[in-house]
């Protein structure tokens, strides 16, 4: 006699996602940016870059370039050693790579949190999954003609960049690149942190452009929640749109904001040690819980604002696409106002 099947768990509820930890991606690539919905659309660019946009660019040769830029440090696996600059390696006894500049105006880099805290998702898909659909989107919205998309993420202790090209085939293989880069798990050993990341693309990325930073916008231990305190990655965001065109995507979780009543909880931290039990049966706890994190979420949206960058905030539980399209409709009446340089600085 032949056993029965045994019925699987339904892996798209929100009990499933939370009680095992992710082992992959919760988004299946093609279904990232439906570009059909994305053709009519085009993100505006209202900031200085090194040249102008000559529309699509008709006639601008293909190609990367012979013009020499600036100089990075080499990144093994990553760069052509071809590239090394062998006077610059000599001086600082350091591999250093000299990048070269083609003859296009618009480039755009996006930075992906990938630490611990975003592998939360009570709504079938993480908020990381959701962060790499947020640079999917972006990144179709943004292709024109020779211009090129690259990445950066950010882990605890290093920062992975996937260089730029142009074309929705290098598109497709970056976005592939960050849905199979290995999960990480709760408190792993590192340091670095969002201001890190972003300080970094400052550095490595001295070419006028646009920039996207992709997080959930949390600091391990960080309880502040007086939105005239700045976060401490209010600075490197602020020093990042001098130059460049900045815009934000904040990723939540539903509940995140909107805590469940599932009676007795643990909450615990995944980048720190702090772990609490909390009774979600008790009304005036799940207030306070819910002042406190819309408390959090509107010093993030000050601190975004007060630093001269575009902010939309994405949630796991809502379509993303119509999320950033509506944004997009916006946006071309409100970037002039967005990305003015922060005071004192001119454009």
């Amino acid at each position: 006699m032949r056993d029965r099947p045994v019925a699987r768990p339904d892996e798209s509820g929100a009990e499933w996602s939370v009680l095992r930890p992710p082992t992959g991606p919760t988004i299946p690539l093609a279904r990232l940016a439906p570009e059909a919905a994305l053709r009519r659309l085009e993100l505006t660019i209202v900031r200085r870059l090194e040249g102008f946009l000559h529309g699509d660019h008709l006639g601008l040769l293909p190609g990367a370039g012979s013009d020499t830029n600036d100089a990075r440090v080499y990144q093994p696996g990553q760069d052509d050693v071809r590239k090394i600059d062998w006077a610059v390696t000599a001086r600082t006894t350091v591999p250093h790579v000299r990048d070269t500049m083609a003859d296009r105006e618009l480039e755009v880099w996006a930075l992906l949190d990938v630490t611990p805290s975003m592998n939360w998702g009570t709504e079938g898909v993480t908020k990381r999954d959701l962060g790499i659909a947020a640079i999917a989107t972006i990144g179709f919205l943004s292709q024109r003609m020779g211009d090129r998309f690259g990445g950066m993420m950010m882990l605890p202790d290093q920062v992975k960049r996937l260089p730029a090209r142009s074309g929705r085939t290098a598109l497709y293989g970056l976005l592939r690149k960050m849905l199979v880069e290995p999960i990480v798990p709760d408190h792993a050993p590192g340091d670095l942190e969002l201001a890190d990341g972003i300080e970094h693309m400052t550095r490595s990325q001295r070419r006028r452009g646009m920039r996207v930073i992709v997080s959930d916008f949390l600091t391990p231990g960080d309880s502040e929640l007086d939105p005239e305190v700045p976060p401490p990655w209010e600075k490197a965001v602020r020093r990042l749109a001098v130059r460049n065109q900045v815009l934000c995507v904040e990723v939540v979780d539903r509940h995140e904001l909107e805590l469940p009543d599932v009676g007795e909880m643990l909450i615990h931290d995944p980048e720190t040690s702090f772990a609490r039990y909390v009774n979600t049966s008790d009304d005036a706890a799940r207030r306070r819980m819910d002042a406190a994190t819309r408390a959090q979420r509107e010093r993030v949206r000050v601190a975004l604002r007060r630093a001269g960058a575009g902010h939309i905030q994405l949630r796991t539980d809502r379509d993303w696409v119509a999320d950033i399209a509506r944004f997009v409709l916006n946006y071309r009446r409100i970037a002039g106002m967005l990305h003015q340089p922060p005071q004192g600085v001119s454009k």
